[in-house]
């Protein structure tokens, strides 16, 4: 099977595990957003070993290089309300700086911690 084949797929199957969130989450009209019900049933699917990884690594790998892609439209969208940033323009962008640093480095924290935990189980 081509890579471009095997890409389509593993996408599909991340979309249709995004859908699953979705449709959990109007079921039972729970306040949590279906993508994150989906992001915890891929890592319930991935810990549980009933997905394997090597079945998903290329398609996320290839939505995580074109990450900045997906966010033009969030961009436009902004753009369209920019009344919104006159007067406290300033403190929104500041806001919106210090949260993006701090999701960074917790998650870089988290990860050191999670690949040092991993390197210990191997040795």
């Amino acid at each position: 099977m081509s890579k471009a084949v095997t890409i389509i797929l593993q996408i599909i199957g991340l979309y249709l595990i995004y859908l699953l969130g979705t449709a959990i989450q109007h079921t039972f009209n729970l306040f949590i957003p279906g993508s994150v019900i989906g992001l915890v049933l891929l890592f319930l699917l991935l810990s549980l070993k009933l997905v394997s990884e090597r079945w998903i690594t290329e398609g996320a790998g290839f939505m995580i290089t074109h990450l900045p892609f997906f966010f033009i439209p969030a961009t436009v969208g902004v753009m369209g309300y920019a009344y919104v940033f006159k007067g406290k323009g300033i403190l929104l962008i500041f806001i919106g700086l210090l949260s993006t640093g701090l999701v960074m480095g917790i998650s870089g924290s988290v990860a050191q911690r999670l690949a040092g935990r991993r390197e210990k189980a191997h040795e």
